[in-house]
This record gives C-alpha cells, structure tokens and sequence, in this order.
C-alpha cells in the first residue's frame, strides 16, 4: 500500500500536528474562546494555535463564531462533523493513559 492510500496518513493529514490533538480535545468538552484555548494549550505560540485553529476550519472539523456585544469575542467549537472525532479522541486518551502506567521496559 501506497501511503498516500492509507487511511491512517488521511486522518492525520487533518487532524496531525503537535497541537490540533490537544485543541480538540479541549473543544470536545464544549465552546471554546480563543483565550481560553491557550490556556488549555499554553505551549503552543498564540501564531500557531491561530493557524492550527484555521486549518481546522478549513477542514470542516471546528466552527468559528463571533459573539457579538459591548465585549465582541470569538469562539470555536467542533463541528458537526468534528463531533464524529470523539470516539476517536477518547481512545487515544485511554490509550495515553495505559500508555503512562505501563511500567518502563
């Protein structure tokens, strides 16, 4: 199998990267502001939580709204198709944290 052809390479063509686990697994939980995600995620620069966001948008997997009002602010969401990575991203944690109590080989 060719690994553009492969199913796993086509997930984490879209959600791969050091961040985007991380942001969705906090916008898993529910809305999000963008402030609020870099405290979830504060290793990442706000340049690349910005871009990781974007590109998740432009995948269809997060939402971008703006709230209006006196205090106008953005907030980001899952999709309804990003919902569909939640069975996904649950497994991945449990497997993390199995992972961290595995003793060292």
């Amino acid at each position: 199998m060719r690994i553009e052809e492969c199913n796993v390479s086509a997930a984490l063509d879209v959600i791969g990267g050091k961040w985007k686990p991380l942001i969705l697994w906090a916008l898993k939980q529910g809305p999000h502001r963008f402030s609020e995600l870099r405290r979830k995620v504060p290793a990442a620069s706000q340049k690349v939580m910005t871009e990781q966001l974007r590109q998740l948008e432009r995948s269809g997997i997060v939402e971008r709204r703006t709230i209006p009002g006196v205090r106008a602010h953005t907030e980001y969401r899952l999709s309804a198709y990003g919902t569909t990575l939640r069975p996904a991203l649950v497994a991945l944690a449990e497997w993390g944290a199995r992972h961290r109590e595995r003793p060292e080989a």
